[in-house]
């Protein structure tokens, strides 16, 4: 796929994998537009980057992706909609009911998935009518296998996988050209996993996997651990859960 000249916009643009996105498309050539729900982060990010264009927008909220959509039509429209914003809450015990637990996963299941679903519907006839256009859905080494300490949050992002195999064959049934790409990262150095120890990959070295494979039309785009964890899932699924959830993890678990 070609990316210079392109336009694209990102969701969650403001910070993490989003922000380091817009810093590598614009170097490949790409004009991009940011959103995201903090307008303090947004003006950080354009004095960064000045060429970007930034729009508060909050994905799960209807209202919002609607003058989202006007405000890109207005200006010019896109090729690219890259849905990288996502949302992790606290761990809550499975076992305990509690509102808390059920508030976290519809928070989850609004931000990572439903407002993809959103988004999508809004941008669709205006990506179908672009030569070489792309949707980019990030979901997660997670929606092959759950972790116990974020199990909402891993169903979210296998219903995202499942919706994004399914948009992408639907896509091709049509005869239509655009293209759905599917990011999956491993553990990534973002405020979302500040608290956690162990391998964290760089925002730098994911998305320039992202760039690589999109480039080169590679539809589903398994990055560093994930690729690994892939196979031995395939082949030995008892030793990949047990890869995804140590026992020395189960501590926030209450018995």
């Amino acid at each position: 796929m070609q990316i210079k000249g392109k336009t694209v916009l990102i969701t969650g643009g403001a910070s993490g994998i989003g922000l380091e996105a817009a810093k590598q498309f614009l170097a490949n050539g790409a004009n991009v537009i940011i959103t995201g729900r903090n307008q303090g982060k947004l003006d950080d990010a354009k004095k960064l980057y000045p060429a970007i264009i930034a729009i508060e927008s909050d994905v799960s909220e209807a209202d919002d992706a609607q003058k989202l959509f006007n405000q890109v039509q207005q200006l010019g429209g896109i090729d690219i909609l890259y849905n990288n914003a996502g949302v992790l809450t606290d761990p809550i015990n499975l076992g305990i009911s509690n509102g808390q637990h059920f508030e976290d996963a519809e928070y989850e299941m609004n931000v990572n998935y439903l407002g993809v679903i959103r988004l999508n519907n809004l941008f669709m006839d205006m990506l179908k009518s672009r030569a070489g256009g792309a949707i980019i859905n990030t979901t997660s080494l997670l929606s092959y296998v759950p972790s116990l300490l974020e199990a909402t949050y891993s169903a979210s992002k296998v219903a995202l996988r499942f919706y994004t195999e399914t948009l992408r064959k639907h896509l091709q049934i049509l005869n239509s050209n655009l293209k759905v790409f599917e990011l999956l990262p491993p553990v990534v150095a973002t405020e979302m996993t500040a608290d956690r120890n162990g391998k964290k990959m760089t925002t730098e070295g994911l998305v320039k996997a992202l760039i690589a494979g999109l480039k080169k039309d590679q539809f589903t785009i398994r990055v560093g651990d994930t690729k690994a964890l892939y196979i031995v899932n395939r082949l030995f699924p008892g030793i990949a859960f047990g890869l995804v959830n140590p026992k020395k993890s189960y501590g926030p678990l209450q018995s």
